[in-house]
């Protein structure tokens, strides 16, 4: 049994050692040349930093990035990814979290590092690349995991107002990695596009893909993804045969016409995930492309990125609703009632996950862990972990499992997991708000902010663009004299949804 992602980063880099790896718009990087490079980083980082510690990355779109990950690894410790392009606020809420001691950057992202209140050493990627190899001292760092140790933290929204951290372990991932690439029947001819932000969930398919099976992947450059026609045309130049987006990345070229002027000669096979696929968009793909398989994907980032797929067989149309399918190996997917009893056939009930592939909880929060985290109620006989979703579904008489919103307050917008509450708790923190409710109108993807209080739109849009990501500031903000209320107190949201236009 593999024991770490590292046994097999070995491996591949022996097979392919003079095969491109990774590839961006400006250099590309073999297998051997990648392993040498995560070796060097681990070696400057074992040197210093006890083994099992977080270490926090801060780096760009390119193909160092990935190897600053492994490198953290190679010295025995685990990565926690940051976006630079986060508010410094944010960043600030995730380094409290972690408590890193060390954070290796990029130089691009070096200002941005030491603006940020990190007591800790920072240490510029670019100034480490040549350490030289010490290999005893990276096999007894190896030595100390095991394949439930953990090997990234990767932040999502939290309720109270604080960024949750989701630990994976080895063992979750190489499942995940396994069962993904097992239905897309990935191989060491297969070249990735990657579109999802390198410290983002989504991201592990791209990176740990080839990793596991000799596959190369080209990071495509952000802004390519707003021009279509160049993001048809470089994945024409660099031979890409699958995409693993997000759903509003394979809606785009569709509703920009894209098809109108290429497509994608290549392309073997498009899985997508994040939120529901439009059929509209997905229906001119399958025009443009009827030989592609089409994955439709699943799941949390506390299940390891995507539990169930269904593989889009039939011709769809435009009202067409896709199920979410069948559990990948290794996942075990069942739907409970509210009362914590099983949901009978056809019925929906709340998605809960079970299996080698959950998250080993939430980093420093012991209270969230044993919340979200809970015994099987279905099993008193031993120890069985369950995740529940707050995703509602049903099993169709097919067996293929449906897909029908949020049971809380939690909602998917491009493509990302916001937890509304947050929204609030962070407007209450302009002056001039009141009382305040934030809904999402799932059909137009629109963040609301209803709000009381003398406190301007600008003012607060303003805040919310220098304290939190950008998928996260409300873009209808709506100020009442008062919230309307149910007869028990709480807000009444059936009359604040009749503002939606």
């Amino acid at each position: 049994m593999e024991t770490s992602i590292l046994n097999r980063l070995d491996r591949t880099a022996v097979s392919y050692a003079d095969k491109v790896m990774f590839k961006d718009e400006h250099s590309e990087i073999t297998f051997g040349d990648f392993n040498a490079l995560t070796k060097a980083v681990g070696t400057y980082l074992a040197q210093r930093i006890p083994a099992g510690q977080p270490v926090a990355v801060m780096s760009g779109r390119h193909i160092l990035t990935p190897a600053c990950f492994l490198g953290a690894v190679r010295a025995g410790c685990f990565y926690a990814p940051m976006d630079g392009d986060m508010p410094q606020t944010r960043l600030n809420q995730i380094i409290g979290v972690i408590q890193a001691r060390y954070m290796v950057v990029d130089k691009a992202h070096l200002a941005i590092a030491q603006a940020l209140s990190f007591d800790g050493e920072i240490i510029v990627l670019e100034d480490i690349m040549n350490t030289a190899a010490d290999e005893a001292l990276l096999a007894s760092r190896a030595a100390t995991l095991v394949c439930t140790s953990p090997l990234y933290v990767i932040f999502t929204s939290g309720s109270t107002g604080v960024p949750k951290g989701v630990i994976t372990s080895h063992q979750s991932l190489m499942c995940y990695i396994d069962a993904v690439g097992k239905v897309l029947s990935v191989n060491d001819g297969d070249v990735f596009g990657n579109q999802s932000p390198l410290d983002y969930i989504a991201a592990v398919r791209d990176i740990y893909l080839p990793i596991t099976f000799g596959a190369s992947t080209y990071i495509i450059p952000k802004n390519e993804f707003a021009v279509p026609t160049t993001l048809f045309e470089t994945l024409n130049r660099e031979k890409i045969t699958a995409l693993c987006w997000s759903v509003a990345g394979v809606e785009l070229p569709a509703k920009l016409g894209a098809f109108d002027v290429a497509k994608p000669e290549y392309l073997k096979k498009l899985c997508f995930s994040g939120s529901v696929m439009p059929c509209k968009y997905l229906k001119i793909w399958q025009e443009h492309l009827p030989e592609v398989l089409y994955v439709n994907q699943y799941g949390p980032t506390e299940a390891t990125a995507s539990c169930t797929y269904y593989v889009v067989k039939e011709k769809v149309d435009d009202d067409t609703v896709l199920p979410i399918g069948t559990p990948y190996d290794n996942y075990r997917v069942m739907l409970l009632n509210d009362d914590n009893t099983p949901t009978p056939d056809g019925e929906m009930g709340e998605i809960c996950v079970s299996g080698p592939i959950l998250a080993l909880g939430y980093y420093g929060n012991p209270e969230q862990t044993a919340k979200s985290f809970m015994q099987n109620p279905l099993n008193r006989n031993y120890r069985e972990l369950i995740y529940k979703t707050g995703d509602l579904g049903s099993f169709g008489k097919d067996g293929n499992l449906h897909f029908h919103g949020r049971k809380d307050r939690q909602i998917k917008h491009l493509g990302h997991r916001i937890e509304l509450g947050e929204i609030e708790e962070t407007a209450r923190k302009v002056e001039g708000v009141g009382d305040c409710c934030s809904l999402y109108h799932k059909d137009k993807a629109t963040l609301y902010l209803f709000y009381t209080g003398d406190a301007s739109a600008k003012d607060i849009v303003l805040f919310f663009r220098k304290n939190m990501p950008a998928f996260m500031v409300p873009r209808k903000l709506i100020n009442l004299e008062k919230l309307p209320t149910l007869p028990n107190g709480k807000t009444d949201m059936q009359t604040l949804k009749s503002y939606f236009k």
